[in-house]
C-alpha cells in the first residue's frame, strides 16, 4: 500500500484550519496578525464584530495562502497541529517602494470616504490600504501588509473535505463564505447549487461566483455547475384568511345594530292612525252638535 493514504493531505485537497498568525518584530516582540479564535482576539485586544471566527477552508498546494504554510501541510493527516516560521521570501515577499502613493484627500471626500491609518480601500481596481493621513495628503501602501514581515504561523487541520458536495461548498466557503447556506446536490460531474436568499442583492456574490467557477475548473472537480436562483410566492397566513373571512359577517352584524335607530322613523305614521283612532271613539256627549 502506498505509503500516503487518502487519510494523508494531498495537493488539491479542501482542508479546514484553525489557525493565529504572528507578526515577528526585530527587536524580539511579536504582534498578533489575525486568528481564528474569538477569545484569542480578544485578549489579543484585536477583536472585530463584523469578523465571523470559526476554522478556514484552503486549497493545498496552489499558492493560496504563504508558500513557507502551504508547504507545511503536504503530507499531514487530519488533527496535525504545528508551528512554522515563514520568512518574506516564502510569505508576502519582500515590500516595494513604488507600491506606495500619495493622493490627495479630496478624493477620498469625492468617493465618501473618511480616511484613517489602516483602513483597506481600493483604487483603481487594486487594494491597498491607508499608511499615513496629514493634512490634506493621504498615502496608499498597495503592498501586502505582511509584506517584509516574518510571520509565525500556529495551526491545526480540523477536517477535510470529502466527496464532491464538501468539497463544492469549501470553494464557496473559500471564496464567498456563508458555505453552510448554500444547497448544494452532486451528481456525477455535474452539480446544482441552490443560492441563499442574501446572495440575490449582494454585489460581491457577482464577483465569487465567477471565482469559485474558476476554482472548480482548475481542480478539475466538476464539467458543469448550475447556480439556481429560486423564487417561491409566500402563502397569506391562516390568521389573516381568517381576518378577511370574518370582515362580511362584522358588517352584517353592524346592520343589525343600526336597525334599531331606524324604528322610531318607521314608527311615525302609526302613531298618528292611533290618534285619529281616539278622536272617532269619544264619547257622542262630548262631539259637538255639528259632528252629530
Amino acid at each position: 500500500m502506498n505509503a500516503l493514504t487518502s487519510e494523508n493531505i494531498e495537493k488539491g485537497d479542501i482542508v479546514y484550519l484553525e489557525i493565529d498568525s504572528w507578526i515577528l518584530n526585530p527587536d524580539g516582540t511579536k504582534k498578533l496578525h489575525d486568528t481564528t479564535h474569538q477569545e484569542l482576539a480578544k485578549q489579543e485586544k484585536v477583536f472585530d464584530e463584523k469578523k465571523l471566527y470559526a476554522e478556514m477552508p484552503m486549497v493545498v498546494g496552489y499558492d493560496r495562502i504563504a508558500k513557507g504554510l502551504d508547504e507545511e501541510f503536504l503530507g499531514k493527516t487530519v488533527g496535525s497541529e504545528g508551528e512554522v516560521t515563514v520568512p518574506p521570501g516564502k510569505g508576502a515577499g519582500p515590500r516595494d517602494a513604488k507600491l506606495v502613493t500619495t493622493k490627495s484627500i479630496r478624493e477620498f471626500v469625492k468617493m465618501e470616504i473618511e480616511p484613517e491609518i489602516g483602513m483597506p480601500v481600493v483604487i483603481g481596481g487594486r487594494r491597498g490600504y491607508i499608511s499615513a493621513v496629514t493634512a490634506g495628503r493621504v498615502r496608499v501602501d498597495f503592498n501586502s501588509p505582511l509584506a517584509g514581515k516574518t510571520i509565525q504561523y500556529k495551526y491545526k487541520i480540523s477536517k477535510k473535505a470529502e466527496g464532491t458536495e464538501d468539497k463544492v461548498r469549501g470553494l464557496i466557503e473559500m471564496d464567498y463564505g456563508l458555505g453552510e447556506q448554500f444547497k448544494v446536490k452532486a451528481s456525477g460531474d455535474e452539480a446544482e447549487v441552490v443560492i441563499p436568499d442574501i446572495c440575490k442583492t449582494d454585489e460581491r456574490w457577482l464577483v465569487a461566483k465567477f471565482r469559485i467557477v474558476a476554482d472548480m475548473r482548475e481542480l478539475n472537480l466538476l464539467k458543469k455547475i448550475r447556480f439556481v436562483e429560486e423564487y417561491e410566492k409566500k402563502e397569506e397566513k391562516k390568521e389573516e384568511a381568517k381576518k378577511e373571512e370574518a370582515k362580511p359577517e362584522e358588517a352584517h352584524d353592524h346592520e343589525h345594530e343600526e336597525k334599531p335607530e331606524e324604528k322610531p322613523v318607521k314608527k311615525a305614521a302609526p302613531a298618528k292612525r292611533k290618534e285619529k283612532s281616539t278622536e272617532e271613539e269619544r264619547p257622542k256627549e262630548e262631539k259637538s252638535p255639528e259632528e252629530l
